[in-house]
Formats: structure tokens, sequence, C-alpha cells
């Protein structure tokens, strides 16, 4: 069949970094691409193909491709980030070269690859091949903006000791502390700074930049940001489900890498009366000392409102001895679950979160107001937007050894379960919860982006 007679829209591979949080979103866009009519090849790395639960394919017609960073037996395991990246880099340009040329010999040729900004080799591999590069960023616009504005040199880092508020294009004024981990302070993880500073190395070549945002969230930062990339807000990419419900059973995203306890979690939460519940849960990567993890349990001990506590198996043994029993009237723990799933349910008024960007998306898309504590990497910035911008969460206030005490906990819960405050961020979230669903639904903003990224593939 000639390339113009063909009946799909274009051949886009997608290639997300193996991680639970870059896999979800970029999943969630290769399924709307197919609904769209797009011919879609997902690819992860063998390792991840072989661990993961549930099918990407389940819901949506994606073909499913792996290549190799090097650690197909048994995973990273112990590897330094730089020592894994550097495999990846060099395993994986060689295996996707050899996955592309396979592809364009079985059937249609690949018009595209989106690839996960966190790895900007996938372009230079696609470019040898005279195909398309779109990269797909995973963190927000304004993280995007600051990580960009270091890359250039433009906002010098280390910071100065007397540095005070920094005010950089399309962003709000923000303290030292407001900025990413990895910016405020350079000795926390070099390997990581190298990582989402690099993501900006060669974007500039790329013929699309793709963003998991939505533009009416972001204007100020998306419209300064678009002045020097092909710049589309894309997202949010949760299930359609949650959104727009025009993808048929779309309840999910697909992939988990963890197992989950979700029908006890879902029967719990039945059992619960309305805006009652604190889900508490730091995702798939954050981790806490048993110093803040103790007082965390305290606090919720202490707080009035029940929880759902999401506390996965490698950090179990850091919650007190005897918790879960001494708390069982109130609480449940579980070591995963479908958060889209609970933070949809009627019984959760509340979301103490690490304030990562997909769960800011899902709780926002959700209308579920935040209490954050934010960790590490983006997750500062975006806890300073949930408060200060968007106004749909606050931030617990941490004390000189930077750890949140179980009276602030139980404070700050109750503050948004019960005082005025609360009442204000339940009507802003249900606001923006509505934003979102408009700029994904037809003829929305993102959709808008999608449809013209399409239109463009085989041109």
């Amino acid at each position: 069949m000639e390339r113009g007679q063909r009946a799909y829209k274009g051949h886009c591979l997608v290639l997300p970094y193996p991680s639970q949080g870059h896999i979800n979103p970029m999943l969630q866009f290769a399924k709307l691409l197919s609904h769209k009519g797009v011919k879609v090849t997902l690819v992860t790395t063998r390792y991840i193909h072989k661990t993961m639960y549930g099918s990407a394919s389940s819901c949506i017609a994606l073909d499913l491709e792996t290549i190799s960073d090097g650690y197909d037996e048994a995973g990273k395991g112990e590897a330094s980030i730089d020592a894994y990246l550097e495999s990846f880099w060099k395993e994986g340009s060689k295996t996707l070269a050899e996955l592309l040329e396979k592809l364009s010999s079985t059937g249609p040729p690949v018009d595209c690859v989106v690839y996960d900004a966190f790895m900007p080799w996938p372009l230079d591999v696609a470019r040898k091949f005279g195909i398309a590069g779109a990269a797909f960023f995973t963190q927000s616009c304004a993280v995007g903006n600051i990580y960009y504005h270091v890359h250039k040199g433009l906002l010098k880092v280390p910071l100065a000791d007397d540095q005070s508020l920094i005010s950089l294009p399309g962003l709000p004024p923000l303290d030292p502390l407001d900025l990413p981990s990895f910016v405020y302070d350079l000795d926390y993880c070099p390997a990581f700074y190298r990582v989402v500073v690099g993501q900006f190395s060669n974007v500039d070549k790329a013929d699309w930049v793709l963003s998991n945002t939505f533009y009416e969230l972001e204007e100020q930062v998306v419209d300064w940001l678009a002045k020097f990339w092909p710049l589309r807000t894309v997202g949010p990419t949760i299930p359609s489900k949650y959104l727009d419900e025009r993808l048929e059973d779309d309840k999910e995203y697909g992939v988990n890498l963890f197992k989950s306890d979700n029908d006890a979690c879902i029967k719990w939460l039945n059992e619960r009366p309305k805006g009652s519940v604190a889900y508490v849960s730091f995702g798939s990567a954050a981790k806490l000392d048993d110093e803040q993890t103790k007082e965390l349990a305290w606090g919720l001990r202490r707080s009035k409102s029940n929880f759902l506590w999401v506390v996965r198996a490698s950090e179990a043994a850091k919650v007190p001895k005897g918790f879960v029993e001494e708390t069982s009237e109130k609480g449940l723990v579980v070591s995963w679950c479908s958060q889209l799933e609970v933070l949809a349910h009627e019984a959760v008024g509340c979301f103490v979160t690490h304030c990562g960007w997909n769960s800011t998306l899902e709780a926002l898309s959700l209308g579920v107001p935040m209490l954050a504590m934010p960790q590490w990497t983006d997750q500062r910035t975006n806890a300073k937007f949930i408060m200060d911008v968007w106004k749909i969460g606050i931030t617990a206030p941490s004390d000189e050894k930077g750890k949140v005490r179980e009276e602030v906990v139980e404070h700050c819960i109750s503050d948004i379960m019960e005082g005025e405050r609360g009442k204000e961020m339940k009507i802003n979230a249900l606001k923006w919860k509505e934003l979102a669903r408009k700029a994904v639904d037809e003829g929305g903003s993102s959709d808008k982006n999608i449809d013209e990224f399409i239109s463009k593939l085989v041109q």
C-alpha cells in the first residue's frame, strides 16, 4: 500500500523512561493517539516488560516492543544512576536502531519517535533514520522553565548564600526553597541534576515538544516557552473515564510495576461517609525516613479523619510497631492501590501527597484538595503552585530539621477537611477539574494540539 493510501494516520513509536511515573502519562498519550487513528508502538525495556502487571494493550490497540537498557535479566538493582543511564544510552541506542529497522521492513515505517525528554538520545537515533522526533516532558512547564534557565546559564547555580526571590519569565517570584531540589542543592544528587538539566541538551532539534499539562493551568509559562520551541500541551494524560469519557472502558493506565490491593481499598472506602477520608500516598519513588514516617503515622492517629495510607512494601518496616492494629477502626494501610479510583471516590476529602507531577495532575483533575509534603526533585515547585497559584491545597510547614511534626499533620488535615480555607480549596479544585476536562474534551486546548500533531505526522 502506498504511503498516501494507508488507512491509519501515521505510525508513532512511544518510548518512556522505564519507571511508573514516566510510563503512565506516555502510555496514556499513546492510547489517545491510537484512539484517534494513529498506529502506535509502545516500547519498554526488556526487564520492565517481564515484570509489569496488566497489559498496556488490554484496552486499546497498541503494539508492544522492547529494547535493552543493558540490565535485561535482573533490572538495574544497585547500579548507580550514572552507570544505568550510560548503559541505557549505549544499549538503548543500538537496540532502538535495530527495532526501527525491523519495523520498517515488517510493516508501516515509523513516522515519529515520541521519546521521554529524560533521555535525549532517542532523538539522535531517529534523526539517523530521517524520522521526526517529539520530546515528551512528564513534568510541569514551570519546572521545565527552571531547568531550561539553568541549562542556558541564565539561572546561575549554585545559588548565592544570600539569594532572595528568584524572578523567571512566566513564573511567580520563587523563594530558593521553591526550586527543584537538584537546583537548590547541587550536592543533593548530582547524577539526577545532570539528567534533569540534560533534558534540554538537544531539545532545540526536536520537531515537537509535548508537555503533560494543559494550557489554562500554565498559560503564562507556556506562552513564554512557545517562543523558543514548537511546544504543545497535551494533558492531563490520565485515563478517559476520569475526564472526558471519550475512550471506552479507559479506567486505568494499564501497566503496574506494583501489585495492587485495590478491591480492599474500594470496599473500605464504600463504608466511609462522604468526604471523611484523608488519602495518603507518596507515589512510586519518594521515600520518607524513619522519623518522618513516625511523625506522619502519629499525626494520622491524632487526626479526627479516617485515613487510607499507601505504604509500599519496601517502606513498610518504617511504620511504627502496632500502629496498623491500633488505628484499624479509622485507618487502612495498603501497599498499593489504583490512585485514580481512590481519588474519584466520594469518601475522599483530602490527598496527603509528595506532589509528584502525576499525582498533582490526578488530584487536580478529580477536584481533590491537597496537603503537600514535598520530598525531592520537582515536588517543592509543584507544592508552591498548589498552594499559592492554583490555591487547591496547603504545604505542611516543616521544622528546623526539615520534618513535618505530628501536630502539624493533624492541624493541616483538619484545616482542609473542616476549616474555611478547606471550603475555598474545594471550590477551586472543582473549578480546575472542569477546566482539565474541557482541555481534553473535543475542541479543547489539548485535544486541538493532539489533532494538530497527528495532522502533520505524514505530511
